[in-house]
């Protein structure tokens, strides 16, 4: 309970850093009086800033990182896998895919019917149209496979096909759509408006509701499969349930956000190095609160004063790389 408290605190603290500093050099008592006052005396351009960039900015980190964080835990523990994460399945590839096919084949725009839309707004449907297609597919194997294992690897090899159309599909697309994809694909959070961000944070939480309701049968998981039968756990609707939390969290962030490495595979870890335990009702609730602290902090480091907002892919190494080669050299994988 005290990890958990002063690590709150710490989330706390860095989502409102997040408000108060970032690329533009804003006055503390003007960002305090946009957040808690009437914003009065305040530029126009300043209160733009603070309370449509950097407010949604920071839930948007706070809420991925928690997303990734729980998606990269179910994944570990089901597939008893320390090296497993939210992409692995191949449902980031997917939701890849259906950007690439928008920005790549179909000009930035999507059309369904008589309804058209473009922009950004394309690229989230695309990604979500990507992403659910491979979480079906993934569903629909699941129920044929008995095995974890091969479900783990069936997914894999779907992200592997994703990857490579998307190659293809690069490879005859115009400079313009090949820059776009690849600044998408570099992520950030400053891609939700206030306007989109209630339904952002509305999927997120519905899949971590879910992650938070598999916490029981995951410490049965744990004992072993006909450990868990025998206690009643029913191991293939824990699997699609497991798949269905991944593939809305992942595909959720990835849509928003673009495809975001590291957290979803170091966050599980850290917590275990903090909490010193397996029992999922205390890791669930910590990785989610230090998944949220990893994405404001390289968020915050993103943010360079008097600078362009940098690459989240390129800050979340950083903190992902030493974590992961650690579990290694300490498993000896």
């Amino acid at each position: 309970m005290v990890w958990f408290g002063l690590l709150s605190l710490l989330m706390v603290a860095l989502f409102f850093a997040n408000i108060y500093f970032g690329s533009i050099s804003i006055k503390t008592r003007d960002v305090s009086s946009l957040l808690f006052g009437n914003g009065s005396g305040v530029a126009d351009s300043y209160r733009f800033i603070v309370m449509e960039s950097r407010l949604p900015m920071a839930f948007t980190a706070l809420l991925g990182g928690a997303a990734l964080a729980a998606s990269g835990l179910l994944l570990q523990t089901t597939f008893r896998n320390p090296l497993a994460g939210p992409s692995i399945l191949g449902i980031n590839s997917g939701a890849s895919l259906g950007v690439a096919f928008v920005m790549l084949l179909a000009g930035g725009t999507l059309s369904v019917g008589l309804t058209s839309v473009s922009g950004s707004m394309a690229v989230i449907a695309g990604a979500m149209i990507g992403s659910g297609l491979i979480m079906g597919i993934l569903l629909l194997f699941s129920a044929w496979l008995k095995n974890s294992l091969t479900v783990l690897i069936s997914g894999m090899m779907v992200g592997y096909l994703a990857s490579s159309i998307i190659m293809l599909l690069n490879y005859t697309a115009s400079a313009e759509g090949l820059q776009s994809y690849v600044l998408w694909g570099m992520g950030n959070f400053n891609s939700v408006t206030n306007e989109r961000l209630p339904v952002f944070a509305g999927v997120i939480v519905v899949g971590l509701i879910l992650s938070v309701l598999l916490v029981k049968p995951l410490n049965l998981f744990l004992l072993g499969d006909n450990y868990a039968r025998n206690l009643g756990v029913n191991i293939n609707r824990l699997r699609n349930m497991l798949l269905l939390a991944t593939g809305i969290l992942s595909a959720g962030v990835t849509a928003y956000c673009g495809p975001i490495a590291f957290i979803g595979l170091a966050v599980p870890h850290i917590a275990r190095m903090i909490y010193q335990t397996d029992d999922h009702r205390i890791l669930m609730p910590g990785s989610i609160v230090i998944g949220a602290i990893v994405a404001l902090a390289c968020n915050l480091l993103c943010t360079v004063p008097d600078s362009v907002y940098l690459p989240l892919n390129g800050v979340t190494p950083i903190i992902g790389v030493p974590v992961i080669l650690y579990v290694i050299l300490k498993r000896k994988i």
